[in-house]
């Protein structure tokens, strides 16, 4: 008998295996082919040694367990392959009280594997978020992280499809400037990231993408689900590498995160299956970020300060326009804009950055905007712009005289010539023009113009949310609704469409984090970020979703993913039956509408089938009580609304 034999029960009563039956177990981690043949129960090794097919699948047939893959014969209780010296491994069994108990050595203690090393270096860095699907090409991997969870040092959160994880870890990015994880097997798994990292790579987010790949001797021979990850992540991942069994291992882990860290943008590691569970190499630690990481921190030129500061001295009507890249440092802009008595507006993906609420706060500027930003944009001498691209969207114009500050070089004057280009730190930079400038220029307070445009827009707003076409609630009557009830500090996610447009326009920003897709634009984004959020701030703060019913299919199903780790997000989901900005750019564009039109379920049943709340609105007497109940809900919930196309 085996030294150090441990019994597990395998079969609660021998009456679930017939006689000419087998069946799969599993004793610890030992798969098993339990049999019952000529009256007696035995256990093989499950794992045929030709292709490794589960023989507890297979079946009996004149005497012999057949292989079900490809028709190996071995013997149901010796495990021999009649005329043939290779079998299975056996193991010991016993029946006691009409269970059956299987006998197998006690597992020797876990060695650590190049997964191990990594997955701890990963953890060092700060990444403990991970969102992903566990499959056949990254069982090593996924087993690392696991360990890791069991130790409180990593959450993972499984999704039913890895768009929405990529997605998901985009939306940490942003929120958090920090990189998470997405993770996915080899072929359709790695390939359907693309979409959300190629989110995060143009709006310049953080992340970590982790492909299992299939066996290094396969590649390139055509096998299933072999793609060429590397070259296929090469457009859209800076930091891009195949883990190998001589790779430095830890650094390589390093290197990836600094990557995504510092150049703000895609870093991809592909895991050959045969790699994830060898052994560490002799003296192999986790590293960390010590020592690792600049201070960024860094002081524009004095020559670009000067000129800079020239035109401020000139200026009466100065405004300052505000990017996403300087989310991190608006304690120091508003105190700067307080001291010049500069209004301050946003781009779209800057909603919020500034509360509606402030005296000097006039909303988002462009295409989704409103009147008050373009009023100020027109009024202005001087545009102080920061961490803004300006793309076609923004509405920045470029015959103002304009000074830019960024951190990041390729930013600076971008797509046209900037007055005062300055690179810096946006923080240190603005405590220099604050330092220099404060009580030392004169210019007009414009406050008092801010209250005036707000006034205006409030009346038009007013205006607006009396009209009713009888087919449906307009979108200035949902966000006028949440303008009372959304919490003043959630975490707002929104897609793209007609719903957007509204919720820029018409949603007023207190001390809310606005996150959508910018560059990209693309549908499907509002629900898995919110998952994302959820991750960064976890029951801190309140999480929102505002999506189209376009855009909520996308990802449908990850409702079941919210439920299943009590995600206590919000999703307000305007329903008009249409892809209705389409529809709008088509007739715009002087095209028939066409194929725009969408038939949908009832999407506050399907919240319920899912376990989360779902209330359906259609008349706007309703609208307020119902979306009090779904924020108030402790858990999922959606608010769907019917609403009218025509109504934004």
């Amino acid at each position: 008998m085996a030294k150090n034999l441990k019994w597990h029960k395998v079969l609660d009563n021998t009456e679930e295996l017939p006689e000419g039956r087998v069946m799969s177990v599993t004793a610890e981690h030992q798969g098993i082919c339990l049999t019952h043949f000529e009256g007696k129960f035995s256990a093989l090794d499950n794992k045929c040694p030709h292709q490794g097919g589960p023989l507890g699948e297979g079946s009996i047939e004149n005497g012999l367990l057949r292989c079900p893959w490809h028709g190996w014969d071995y013997h149901p209780c010796t495990g021999k392959a009649p005329g043939f010296d290779d079998g299975v491994d056996t193991f010991l069994t016993k029946v006691e009280d009409g269970a059956v108990y299987v006998g197998i050595e006690e597992e020797a203690p876990h060695e650590t594997t190049i997964s191990d090393v990594m997955v701890e270096t990963m953890v060092n860095w700060g990444v403990n978020k991970v969102f992903g699907m566990v499959g056949h090409s990254n069982l090593g991997f996924a087993d690392a992280m696991r360990r890791q969870e069991e130790k409180g040092n990593l959450n993972f959160y499984g999704i039913r499809h890895e768009g929405a994880a990529s997605f998901a870890a985009s939306a940490y990015g942003k929120l958090t400037g920090k990189p998470a994880a997405c993770f996915s097997i080899a072929g359709p798994g790695a390939t359907n990231l693309f979409t959300g990292l190629w989110d995060a790579k143009v709006d310049r987010a953080p992340i970590l993408a982790l492909t299992g790949q299939v066996a290094t001797q396969v590649v390139g021979t055509g096998n299933f689900q072999e793609v060429d990850l590397v070259k296929a992540f090469s457009t859209v991942a800076e930091f891009n590498h195949r883990v190998q069994n001589n790779s430095k291992h830890s650094e390589l882990m390093s290197l990836a995160v600094k990557h995504a860290i510092l150049r703000r943008d895609v870093s991809h590691l592909t895991f050959p299956d045969e790699v994830q569970e060898l052994p560490a190499p002799e003296n192999a630690e986790a590293q960390t970020s010590e020592n690792r990481m600049p201070d960024l921190r860094i002081s524009p030129s004095q020559e670009s300060i000067d000129k800079a500061l020239d035109m401020f001295r000139s200026a009466k009507r100065p405004v300052i326009i505000v990017g996403h890249g300087a989310r991190f440092h608006m304690d120091a802009i508003i105190a700067f804009a307080e001291s010049i008595n500069a209004p301050v507006m946003t781009t779209f993906k800057a909603k919020g950055l500034i509360s509606d609420n402030h005296p000097l706060g006039c909303g988002v500027l462009g295409r989704s905007g409103t009147p008050i930003a373009s009023w100020f944009m027109n009024e202005a001498d001087l545009l102080f712009v920061l961490g803004a691209s300006f793309s076609n969207h923004t509405g920045i114009t470029d015959h103002k005289p304009t000074i830019q500050i960024d951190f990041d070089p390729l930013a600076v004057a971008k797509f046209h010539k900037i007055d005062a280009p300055v690179l810096g730190e946006i923080s240190t930079t603005v405590e220099i023009f604050h330092n220099e400038l404060s009580g030392k220029i004169e210019t007009v307070d414009q406050r008092p113009d801010v209250a005036k445009r707000w006034a205006i827009w409030k009346s038009e707003k007013a205006k607006r949310l009396l009209d009713d076409h009888g087919k449906g609630i307009s979108s200035i009557a949902v966000f006028d609704a949440m303008n009372e009830l959304a919490p003043d500090n959630a975490v707002m996610c929104v897609d793209v469409g007609n719903n957007a447009y509204s919720f820029g326009r018409y949603f007023e920003s207190k001390n809310q984090d606005f996150l959508m897709s910018g560059y990209l634009g693309s549908i499907g984004f509002a629900f898995p970020a919110a998952m994302g959020a959820w991750a960064a701030v976890g029951n801190s703060r309140p999480v929102i979703a505002v999506a189209g019913d376009g855009g909520f299919c996308q990802y449908l199903a990850e409702l079941t993913t919210a439920v299943k780790y009590n995600m206590p997000i919000k999703l307000i989901l305007l329903n008009n039956s249409e892809l209705g900005k389409i529809s709008k750019e088509q007739r715009a564009g002087e095209f028939d509408v066409w194929a725009t039109d969408l038939h949908n379920p009832d999407f506050s049943e399907y919240a319920n089938s899912c376990g989360a709340l779902g209330i359906r609105v259609e008349n706007k007497e309703d609208l307020k009580a119902h979306m009090e109940k779904v924020f108030a809900h402790n858990g999922p919930a959606l608010l769907e609304v019917m609403a009218d196309v025509s109504l934004i």
